[in-house]
């Protein structure tokens, strides 16, 4: 499904406030296009050669086409610091406290998406890459008090709705690109880097993870799935990965 400007569904909270600041920007590109389309034809016309069939080395005196530029560079601006701006700060400086958000770890790697949910107790347990595997892609250490209940998942990330969701990004080795579109949600994952990324899912539904940075040749099929559930059956899906590991 897609909105009135061709993009994906709006389906997190700060959605809203990303899709107007594009419709802005768009309407000041078509403003732009339209604007120097009817200005490149009004020169065709009225500079024409069989109307000055010599040449004006001096050139026109007019200052319409200086005070469009600066008009241009006015309405940017104030994009730049009535929108991107204050959307970016509120994205990086009102990061919900880890006790009130949910909080999952995701690692990327060619080419799949590794995802570790900190099981009951709240706490992830250790990695060790020596300890990376077929069978543990992730490198958890089960001897780690902390890691006996994690919950570790492949290309799969169910979260709750209407709750606020903090991502720790990383990757196992080249640079990522971690890409909800509905969430409106797209961040590096670096070798090295812990990266955290939040956002509110507010419409429950079955959406993609997709790879938004070359990543090698196997780029194109690095695509994961985010399940948004109501409370009630984000719960029960912890509960049947905690059966599952229990076993």
């Amino acid at each position: 499904m897609l909105n009135y400007l061709g993009l994906p569904v709006q389906a997190s909270a700060h959605a809203g406030d990303i899709d107007q600041m594009i419709s802005l920007i768009h309407w000041l590109m078509f403003v732009m296009f339209v604007g120097w389309g009817i200005y490149f034809v009004y020169v065709l016309a009225r500079f024409r050669r069989s109307a000055h069939p010599r040449a004006d080395y001096t050139g026109t005196k007019g200052k319409f086409s200086k005070w469009t530029e600066i008009a241009v560079v006015v309405a940017e601006v104030i994009l730049l610091i009535g929108y991107a701006i204050p959307a970016w700060a509120r994205r990086v400086q009102q990061f919900p406290s880890e006790s009130e958000a949910v909080v999952v770890k995701v690692v990327g790697k060619q080419f799949e998406w590794l995802v570790q949910y900190p099981g009951a107790d709240g706490r992830f347990g250790r990695t060790r890459i020596n300890l990376v595997a077929a069978e543990n892609p992730l490198g958890l250490d089960r001897s780690d008090p902390d890691a006996k209940d994690d919950i570790a998942t492949t290309n799969q990330l169910t979260l709750p709705v209407d709750r606020p969701v903090l991502v720790h990004l990383s990757s196992q080795d080249v640079i990522h690109s971690f890409g909800l579109y509905e969430m409106r949600v797209k961040q590096d994952a670096v070798p090295g880097m812990d990266i955290p990324v939040w956002f509110i899912p507010n419409r429950i539904g079955d959406y993609e993870i997709a790879c938004s940075q070359l990543c090698g040749l196997g780029h194109y099929r690095m695509r994961g799935f985010l399940n948004i559930k109501s409370d009630a059956d984000y719960r029960n899906f912890l509960a049947e990965e905690a059966k599952a590991l229990a076993r």
